[in-house]
This record gives structure tokens, sequence and C-alpha cells, in this order.
């Protein structure tokens, strides 16, 4: 049986307090249905309102933008003649004149599961917008591509939030994005009118694969399901000068640095015996962003058994041997970073300073771990338990 999503459902399921709605609709490449049929399409094609504008987050309406923290403005849809409102350019939060024409923003957006993905947070400032403008959110609910059981890594310090994290949340946070609207809404936007039409047939142990639903780029360097499952851990690179291989084919499955020798990086990596992981040297030329042109070396990342890898342990243990096989080379990225001007990147990613002080430090990352765990619990029994749909 397919997975059936919120767009799916949405003719059966829509609301019909919004009968004749003006309707504004936040989207991108992956909001399509079961048969690739795109969201927009979709509800021009419905009589039970008028959609009178369209958003975007980061990469556009249609994944335009190729690099991560590229801007975009908004346009006139020459296909729709609908205005496209950039959320990802010189506004992140929707103003009052983008709204203006709008009784009720729908949002169809696919997320891949990790805090730092920032389409959760364009959708936390449509929610804060429309409550303070007095308009209707309704979500159109996708799986967890990474499944919606597993949560790992820190939960985010609010004096770290930024654009990779403005609510507290951890890294693999195993909600959807109806479950993170749900929080969001009880939490912080107590007064926004919101409701969400849930998938059907998704269970929460299941893999994007397993919904039988087809797989389409929700950014241009999230290609693959494999992509997702490592991204949790692999993004927090970007708060250092390794590469996260932006640039090339497999984006986060591959790492490196034009310094490191991979077969000793791997016979490293193997020594910690990481659970559901295998480790190949590897060499590879990003074309763009970190070390572009340049021969970078190190390893591409294996996923033997999705139920025992731990996305963020892994790469907590890749930047602690990377750091500490050469610590003359080896650096954080300094800010800005994705609007943030004066707090490491590494920070922001990670939710505090713990990460890059421990390893600093020299430290056993281990104690790391156990410190997550218990947030983790925490957060789970005492906040996220609430929302979950499914």
């Amino acid at each position: 049986m397919t997975t059936l999503t919120g767009l799916d459902l949405f003719e059966r399921e829509w609301p019909s307090s919004f009968n004749a709605a003006r309707v504004g609709l936040l989207v991108h490449p992956s909001s399509v249905n079961k048969n690739l049929t795109y969201a927009v399409d979709l509800f021009l094609q419905s009589k039970k309102f008028k959609v009178t504008a369209l958003f975007g987050p980061q990469h556009g309406i249609r994944g335009e933008t190729q690099d991560n923290m590229i801007e975009w403005e908004g346009f006139q849809d020459q296909k729709t003649a609908l205005p496209v409102f950039s959320l990802y350019g010189k506004a992140r939060k929707p103003t009052p004149e983008m709204l203006k024409n709008v009784d009720v923003l729908v949002i169809d957006l696919q997320d891949v599961g990790a805090r730092y993905y920032t389409f959760i947070w364009t959708m936390a400032l449509c929610m804060e917008a429309c409550a303070e403008l007095n308009k209707s959110i309704l979500i159109l609910d996708r799986p967890n591509p990474i499944n919606g059981r597993d949560i790992e890594g820190q939960i985010l310090d609010p004096h770290y939030s930024s654009f990779v994290g403005l609510r507290p949340l951890p890294i693999r946070h195993g909600m959807t994005v109806g479950e993170i609207a749900s929080y969001l809404k009880e939490t912080f936007y107590p007064k926004l009118d919101l409701k969400v039409i849930p998938m059907q047939g998704w269970k929460r142990d299941m893999a994007f694969d397993e919904t039988k639903l087809p797989w389409v780029m929700p950014s241009p360097n999230m290609p693959t399901l494999d992509t997702a499952f490592v991204y949790p851990g692999m993004c927090l690179f970007e708060g250092t000068q390794l590469s996260e291989a932006r640039g090339t084919t497999r984006p986060f499955e591959i790492f490196g640095a034009p310094f490191i020798d991979p077969d000793k990086l791997v016979k490293q990596l193997d020594a910690f015996k990481l659970p559901g992981v295998k480790f190949r040297p590897s060499y590879f030329l990003p074309t763009f962003q970190k070390h572009a042109n340049t021969v970078c070396a190190g390893a591409q990342i294996y996923v033997t058994d999705r139920a025992q890898y731990k996305s963020v342990q892994t790469a907590i243990v890749i930047l602690k041997v990377i750091h500490d096989l050469y610590p003359s080379q080896f650096a954080w990225k300094n800010p800005p970073y994705e609007y943030e001007e004066e707090k490491m990147p590494i920070d922001i990613l990670a939710g505090n300073d713990e990460l890059r002080t421990t390893i600093e430090q020299g430290k056993d990352i281990s104690q790391l771990e156990t410190s997550w765990q218990n947030e983790c619990e925490n957060f789970n029994n005492q906040v996220r338990k609430k929302f979950l749909i499914y």
C-alpha cells in the first residue's frame, strides 16, 4: 500500500471552514502527489478555494537555486501568472503585504528529519506571521523520510537560536512537519488557527522507500534517501573548513579535505567500530563551495544497517579523528553563516558550544552522547509525545 500524503488527500479532507478562501501556497520541488503531479497544478484545479499567491523557501518553488545560502527574490510566475514571494531573500518571514490577499496559507514541504534543514523554520516564521495577522495555516503532512521513531543529538539551547534552529528540537527529531507545527503552535503561537491534514498509511518506523512514494529532491544537495540518512550528522561539517562534498554528486556521503590521508583516516575510523556504518577511502573534486576545483581526500560513508546507524554520533567521531590527526590544519568555519553574524557556525548547528569545546579540549566525546541521550529522553517524554499524530 502506498502512503498517502496530505497533498494526496487535500480535496477530500479540505476543512469546510476554509471553503471559498483565498489561498497562498508554500511549496518546493517535492510538493508532488503520489503520481508526481505538482501541488500548484492540483490546487489550481480545485473549485473549493482560489489560489492567490505562491511562496517559496530556500532553493525556490522549483529548486532553482542550487547551492545553500543563495538568496532569491520574488517574481511573477509565467505559467500561472501568480505572484511568487521569496522567503529566503530580503524576507524570511512573510510580510503583511505578501499576505494581504491570503486567508489561508497552505504549507506542503518535504522535510528530511534534521533540525537544521531550514524548511521547518520557514514554516515557523509563517506561523508567527499568520498568528499576528489573524490568518490561518493548513499543513499538508508528509513522511519523515528517515523514520519518525529515532531521535538523536543535542536539544537546541535557545541562546543559539538561528535560521538552522529557531526553537528547541533534537538534531534528529523523529517528527513529521505536521507534528512539528502542532508543537510550535501550542508552545509558541497559541493564537494561530492551525489545521493539519494527516497522512494515511504511514507508520513511525517507516523509511521513505517503504512508503512507495516517489523521491523528489527536496533540495539540490539532497539527491537520494541515502543522503537524508547521513545528513543529520554530516551537516555539522558545514561548521568546519572540511568539505561535505557539495559540488559533487554525493554530498554529505563523502567528506574530506586536501590535506587528509584517506587510508590513515579510514583505519582510525574503523577502530571505533561504529554501528551500522562502513567507510571507504575516497578522492573527489568539488566543483563549487569549499575547496572548489581542488582534489580532496577523505572517505565515503556506507550505511549498512539503518536501525543501528547513528548519524550524529558517527559525524562527531569523524570530526574528532580528523581534528586529532591534523590539529594544525583542521579549522572551524567562522561566521557569518545562515544569517548569524557572531556565533560560530558549528555552535548554532550543534545547538550549543559543547561539541566544539569538547573536541578542542581533547575531552572524551562519549560524554556528549550520554548528555544528549538524557536530553532527548526528557524532550520526548515532556514535549514530543504530546504532538505525535501517528
